[in-house]
């Protein structure tokens, strides 16, 4: 290997980059930058390179990206991004091997390889061995999921669009907002009401409902106040929504191997989550209680997760389920 690793995990909000001295390697070189100051991810990627490490020549790259990677293009959801090519940026950054994933399936990758200090139990059993399929449920500046697969020795990430599903609601007060969110937005999608804006829409929903003024929060300044009436309601309420979407997910994916959280923000109240019904709400499935019950849920706090699935990609195959090509690009023949 001529070269170290490109690895990175580009969000609406912030693109972090590492590089990773081959599979069994760690992250190093660690920097994020604001998404919002570049005009693209080739440009993101240059800017890393050129300020955290200048004269390094990667041998290959796993960028994973939060928006759909699919038909030979990649979009970012959540900033204001053109749609673009895995070639274009390979092409820019001048790196042999290149590989654009969705940011979830970099982080389900990431499941098998995170150790149980990685892992908070929220609610259920803990986490047990490997085996059977998984999900990753992420609130963050959007709301992601994914799945992942045991085939033969290895695994196979299962992307989605599964934040754009329905708001689960189930109580009074929930369908309440949801009300006011589909009156608002046109749409009950679970995204909406599961991310950093999301949060900050619940709270200003439920003043709405009660008629009282209050002035706008954020994410960030809710989950800093849990002991006022309004942002604690505000937070069990986002906790019990994604108890039943994780629920959700776990029927549909048949994910027996464990429901794991991610995203930007569950860190930041992951004592109101352990106290919420997070966990009642995801077993509250009549009549399949029985099967969610053995289901594992957990909250992942290692520090880069979707960087190590990344790094994972790059150790296998370049070539995706069944033989189908992965989005990846290698160079063309010398002359082309």
């Amino acid at each position: 290997m001529s070269g170290p690793w490109l690895v990175a995990d580009v969000g609406g909000t912030n693109a972090r980059f590492a590089l990773v001295d081959g599979p069994g390697g760690e992250p190093f070189r660690v920097g994020s930058l604001p998404t919002r100051d570049h005009a693209g991810l080739a440009d993101a990627a240059a800017a890393y390179l050129e300020r955290h490490a200048p004269g390094v020549r990667p041998s290959a790259a796993c960028l994973a990206v939060a928006g759909p990677v699919a038909g030979g293009t990649f979009r970012l959801t959540n900033a204001d991004w053109p749609v673009d090519t895995p070639e274009a940026v390979r092409a820019r950054l001048g790196i042999p091997r290149l590989e654009i994933l969705n940011d979830f399936e970099a982080l389900a990758l990431s499941l098998p390889r995170l150790r149980p200090a990685d892992l908070v139990p929220i609610g259920g059993p803990r986490p047990g061995a490997l085996g059977a399929p998984m999900a990753v449920v992420g609130p963050g500046t959007g709301l992601g999921v994914a799945g992942l697969v045991p085939v033969g020795g290895g695994w196979v990430p299962v992307p989605g669009e599964g934040g754009q599903v329905d708001v689960p609601a189930a109580t009074g007060r929930e369908i309440e907002v949801m009300k006011l969110l589909r009156a608002e937005r046109g749409a009950a999608t679970a995204e909406y009401l599961l991310s950093g804006d999301g949060l900050a829409r619940i709270h200003r929903y439920l003043a709405e409902i009660d008629d009282v003024e209050s002035g706008p929060l954020g994410a960030a300044e809710i989950c800093a106040r849990p002991g006022d009436p309004r942002c604690r309601e505000a937070l069990h309420m986002f906790c019990a929504l994604l108890g039943s979407l994780a629920g959700n997910v776990a029927l549909t994916l048949g994910a027996r191997g464990g429901v794991y959280l991610g995203g930007g923000i569950l860190p930041r109240m992951a004592d109101v989550l352990r106290e919420s019904t997070f966990r009642s709400r995801f077993e509250a499935k009549p009549p399949v209680e029985d099967y969610l019950r053995p289901i594992p849920t957990a909250l992942i706090v290692h520090p880069g997760p979707a960087l190590a699935g990344a790094t994972a990609r790059l150790a296998q195959s370049p070539r995706g389920a069944e033989g189908r090509p992965a989005q990846t690009v290698t160079p063309a023949p010398a002359g082309s």
